[in-house]
């Protein structure tokens, strides 16, 4: 037998219209009759029907995730965050995938704000006036970017390249070189300044290579080129990267760490399992999505953003393998 609302409101001993409030918007009952309402419910192990609150509440109790790349290891642990955060709060997420393309995000972007409360806008790659423009018109929030005063969840990454390059230049390291991400992406541009400035304060020489793709293939295309610039250590945008420069060493017979150290960035489950195992920058993955979730439904009950709009989150060095002393000449 289906529990209705009525059923729940005859238990509790209130009208139906007071347990959709209890439910839907507690702060507008009072504490013992919301408490009567909620323990009521759990008896009859009664489930809202989500349209039907919808019409109460205006809200669809959906929210909507866009990431670049699925096929990135990086974005799966994110999104198993966000799911987790958002099941917790009894919400559904839509997700969808630009495939790095920003005109498609911007399509999706558009789509979506129609379908749902609020959105998570995980590496967003579309401009920052783009993103400015969506933030008046639907609740938003940045995952591993900033733009303005939009709500966002960053990562340290200059202090994660910091870390990177103490263990590298600790080592023996003096040449070092870095193979950058997209050029639209703030996590390589904050990568990018981080590096530059613990290069310079160790004394070391920097050779940048790219932007490439932020895939494995891009780090297969990036291999030759670090190579040809003379150094002892390279630095990966990402860990895809990473293992793409692995895979063209081991082609051209180019051992790992013995003639050239590889450090990577992400800190994905693969970076543990390949030969040599990935030493990285580890990001807190899950953490970050259940942060970006925090902030929205912080957002979606306080639309003037009272609270806190910005979390910045720490990255730890993941010492394995695939560094070690430069070779000796």
């Amino acid at each position: 037998m289906v529990v209705t609302i009525k059923d729940v409101a005859r238990a509790a001993g209130v009208s139906p219209s007071t347990v959709c409030r209890a439910l839907s918007a507690p702060e507008l009952v009072r504490a013992e009759t919301r408490e009567r309402v909620r323990r009521s419910a759990a008896e009859l192990d009664y489930s809202p029907n989500r349209a039907a609150r919808g019409l109460i509440t205006g809200r669809t109790g959906n929210l909507g995730l866009v990431v670049p790349d699925l096929g990135n290891p990086f974005f799966p642990g994110v999104v198993k965050g966000i799911q987790a955060r958002a099941r917790e709060a009894d919400h559904a997420v839509f997700l969808a995938d630009t495939d790095e393309d920003p005109a498609a995000e911007v399509r999706l972007v558009r789509t979506l704000a129609k379908q749902v409360d609020g959105l998570v806008l995980c590496s967003p790659r579309m401009s920052g006036t783009e993103l400015r423009g969506f933030a008046t018109q639907t609740p938003l929030v940045l995952l591993n970017r900033r733009v303005g005063r939009i709500p966002a969840v960053t990562v340290d990454n200059p202090g994660g390249m910091r870390q990177a390059v103490t263990h590298l230049t600790a080592l023996g390291h003096r040449r070092i070189a870095y193979v950058a991400g997209p050029r639209t992406s703030w996590s390589n541009r904050e990568r990018v300044r981080g590096l530059r400035a613990a290069v310079a304060a160790a004394g070391a020489h920097l050779a940048e290579i790219g932007p490439v793709q932020p895939q494995f293939d891009g780090g297969v295309a990036a291999a030759d080129p670090v190579l040809a610039a003379g150094v002892t250590a390279v630095i990966a945008y990402n860990d895809v990267i990473a293992l793409g420069l692995l895979s063209r060493f081991n082609a051209r017979g180019i051992a790992v760490p013995a003639e050239i150290s590889v450090l990577g960035f992400d800190d994905i489950a693969l970076a543990a399992m390949v030969h040599p195992s990935l030493t990285t920058v580890g990001l807190p993955m899950e953490s970050s999505g259940r942060a970006g979730v925090d902030l929205l439904l912080a957002l979606l009950r306080d639309p003037e953003g009272a609270g806190a709009t910005r979390r910045e989150l720490g990255t730890h060095l993941m010492v394995r393998a695939s560094t070690g002393p430069p070779p000796t000449d």
